[in-house]
């Protein structure tokens, strides 16, 4: 399976989808101008990855700040992972960011995907 790897902007998060090494991860700001066609690559490489997935699965999101529409995005990913078995979501943020803290809460409860919560 290719890897998937965009480079952070200002705007749009780093994204790491590397199925040989175990890394799967978002990080950075998410407020692209058009969330859809930009998080589209993810979706379309996780439906190929459920197929042929790792035993394991820990998928990172370390965002700093979302917007909503891609609040909307971010919950499609996870709904993908609820077809992967063996995933964890690693929801990270920062001890100060009690709204991050709060968002990754809200989607531990829309979703049957093991969560797991860590500041940085």
């Amino acid at each position: 399976m290719n890897v998937l790897k965009l480079e952070g902007t200002e705007d749009t998060p780093k994204i790491v989808l590397d199925k040989d090494n175990g890394v799967f991860e978002i990080s950075g700001r998410s407020l692209p101008e058009d969330s859809a066609e930009f998080f589209s690559p993810v979706l379309s490489w996780l439906d190929g990855y459920k197929d042929e997935a790792n035993t394991e699965t820990v998928f990172n999101f370390k965002l700093e700040y979302f917007n909503t529409a891609s609040s909307k995005l971010i919950l499609d990913i996870l709904s993908k992972l609820e077809n992967v078995d063996g995933t964890k979501v690693v929801w990270y943020y920062h001890e100060d960011d009690e709204d991050m803290e709060e968002a990754g809460e809200e989607f531990s409860e829309l979703v049957e995907v093991d969560f797991e919560f860590s500041t940085y």
